[in-house]
Parts: C-alpha cells; structure tokens; sequence
C-alpha cells in the first residue's frame, strides 16, 4: 500500500493547469484568472463626497457654531450622476448627495444634520475642515495599478473589483471536465423501487457535487452493471473528459472488474491501494486524455479519497492552489487507533484563541454517510501514529471549496 501523503505527490505532479480561455465576467465566479489584471482608469474616477450636504469652502465655515451659524448661499446642486454646473465662490455653498462630484472651488462637506435652512439660505453650524468627508480619485485603486494577479480564484469581491476596473471579460483557466461512473448491480436510483439486496446510489450524486463545488465541469455522470464487457464499454464512453471518476469495482472481489477494464483500454496505473482508513482500495492511472481515479464504493470512502486526491487535482488543473485547503487543529477529545493506515476522521471545527478545535464524528463506518453531515474538515492522523491523546495538533484538510 502506498501513504496517503505520497499518493497525493504522484497526482499532482501529474497535473497542469489547463490552458486559458476568455470568460464573460458574469461566468467567472469560482474560476481562477490567468493573467494579471490592470485598472485603465481611477477608481474612484473623481473626488466625490462620503455624505449627503453641502460643499463649501473651509475658510468660509470659520467660527461658526450652533448658537452662531454662518449663513451661505446656495447657488446649485450635485447629486450623483448630475454634476454642478456651477462653481463655487466665497460666501456660497452647494446641495450635494452622496457620490456626488465635489463642484469646483470646494474643499470640503459639511454634513447635512450640521446644518439648516433659512430664506434661501443654508445655515453652517459647526467650523469644517478642508478636506473633509470627500473621497479623492484614484484613492481606491490608481489608474494602471495591478488589481488582481493571476492565480486568483475570483469571489464576489474579486468580480466587484474587474468591473469597478472595466472589465467585462477575464482570461481564465479553463474549468476541468468530469465524468462519474458509478458500478454495481446491486445500486438503484432515488426514485426506484428498493428490491431485496438493493443499495441507493448516493455516490451518483455525492460525487458530482463534489466536483462541481470546485469549479469542475461534470460532463455526464452514469451506472454500469457488474459486467466485464458492460464495464469496458462504460468506461470507454467516461474517457472523453480530464478526469475521469469510478466508484466501485476496485477491489479484489470476484466481480471487480474495473481494473481489468481500466488495463485493457491501455490506461496506464500509477497506484492501487492507499494505506488510509477509509479508502483502502483507491486506484489511480492515467491516459493521453486525462486522468482516472478508482475510488471505493462504500460512501464515506468515496467521498473521503474523492477530498484527498480528486479535488486537489481539479483544484490544480483549474490553475488553483490546493494546499491553502491544508490546516492544523487540536483535537477535542482522545482518539483511539492502530499504526498501519492513516485514518481521515471526519470532524466538526471550533475557532478559538488558539486556532482551530477538531472534534471527531461519534460513528465512523464507511458505511455511515450522515457522519459526513455537519463535517467541517478531515483530520489526518498518520499511518504510524496509535492512539492520539485530546490537545494533541494534527493536519486537517477543510472540506469548503477550492
């Protein structure tokens, strides 16, 4: 068997980013930009006012007080998207909104509740000094500065940004493309009837969503009976794409017939069997076209290796870092184990003063899918490691997306 963390190089060092395309900015959430990117222009474009008010000169404000306003006339308004279209002299003062361009000849706003009205007239009830409440151009980002760099994941904020830069379009790694097949006679779809010896093919939908929450493709998703030839056909038809996903069939079982199937489509394999509890027999290969995991058919394992060794490899082909996913955390309570495998225990996480606090799952059967709900992360303890004592650090790997 090979070590979980040596499994991992071997995947990678096989993965390349895929090659860039351009990407319509509202499509881009989740991608990862593949080029720097530079602002044309200021942002903000002009100087413009933090408070609904009046422009004013400073000068003009001096010595006023509540009791002793200084009064000034109004010769026009700003308000945002309609500048004044007259400037600002001694004595005088204009309305302005919020965003609004500051007119020419101020230096300053006075807020609207330090202020009233009177015969035309706004009254100013407090000093201002110059400078204040307005927003400056170029004081967010200055016109050809570098926004953002390639190697980015684009969030909400990151699109934000490009269109505040006037970007419509971004150069982006393309999305790897996925396919699952899920084997075995005895798996029937949510809406089928439950035969006697039936199992519900939750991988069919467990597994895509996994890819999907990092930014892959999923080009089709389909079941194959235990069947050599069936198996054959199904996984000639799942080739097509950059990686290709199997659960099931991996094993050493009389009806295993995945590897076989795998050998005589001239998919050549880098490993067979992880030392990891749960995952044992995880196969992985590759071809001219992509890359091929074998994962167990049991759930949990599928899910489990699909975290540890398919995400970071989608991660990747989609220009990501798939370290930043890799964390320490305290365990919360003693947690009992063998050396031999590694064992990824599904945990919830609490944030304290001391960084993060893992808490194990009470069930841990590869069986057992609800012990994937309220998981927060995967504590991998160590092949040689045996029992684990509370307090102890161990790496974690977060299960949020990529």
């Amino acid at each position: 068997m090979i070590e979980i963390e040596e499994a991992r190089r071997l995947v990678l060092e096989r993965v390349s980013p895929l090659p860039s395309e351009s990407v319509e900015l509202r499509r881009s959430l989740g991608r990862v930009l593949a080029e720097d990117v530079a602002s044309p222009e200021n942002v903000p474009a002009f100087d413009s006012s933090a408070m609904d008010g009046f422009a004013v000169r400073a000068d003009d404000t001096r010595g006023a007080r509540r009791d002793s306003p200084v009064r000034l006339g109004i010769v026009d308004e700003s308000r945002a998207g309609h500048p004044a279209r007259a400037s600002l002299g001694a004595g005088q003062a204009i309305a302005i909104s919020t965003g609004a361009v500051i007119p020419t000849g101020a230096d300053s706003v006075v807020r609207v509740e330090e202020t009233g009205l009177r015969d035309g007239m706004v009254e100013v009830r407090c000093e201002v000094q110059a400078r204040r409440d307005i927003r400056y151009a170029g004081e967010d980002i200055r016109g050809g500065d570098t926004v953002l760099q390639s190697g980015v994941r684009l969030g909400p904020a990151e699109l934000g940004v490009l269109a505040s830069s006037a970007r419509s379009c971004v150069v982006c790694h393309r999305r790897p493309t996925v396919r699952v097949l899920t084997t075995g006679d005895e798996l029937v779809g949510p809406e089928e009837p439950l035969r006697p010896g039936a199992v519900r093919n939750s991988n069919a939908y467990s597994i895509p969503a996994l890819a999907e929450r990092v930014g892959a493709e999923v080009a089709g998703v389909a079941a194959a009976s235990d069947d050599p030839d069936v198996t054959r056909a199904a996984i000639a038809q799942t080739l097509e794409s950059d990686v290709t996903v199997i659960c099931g069939g991996v094993s050493v079982g009389a009806h295993d017939y995945v590897k076989q199937a795998l050998a005589d489509l001239g998919v050549e394999e880098v490993f067979w069997r992880v030392a990891l509890k749960p995952g044992k027999p995880t196969w992985f290969g590759r071809h001219p076209g992509g890359l091929v995991f074998g994962l167990p058919g049991n759930p949990v394992s599928a899910m489990v290796t699909f975290i540890l060794l398919v995400r970071p490899a989608l991660i990747a082909l989609g220009g990501g870092q798939p370290e930043r996913l890799r964390t320490t955390a305290r365990l919360e309570r003693d947690y009992q184990k063998c050396p031999g495998r590694a064992h990824a225990v599904r945990c919830s996480l609490e944030l304290l003063e001391d960084g993060w606090h893992a808490r194990a799952a009470e069930r841990h059967g590869s069986h057992i899918l609800t012990s994937m709900l309220g998981a927060h992360a995967l504590a991998i303890i160590p092949t040689a490691c045996g029992d684990v004592p509370a307090g102890e650090r161990v790496e974690i790997e977060l299960l949020g997306d990529g």
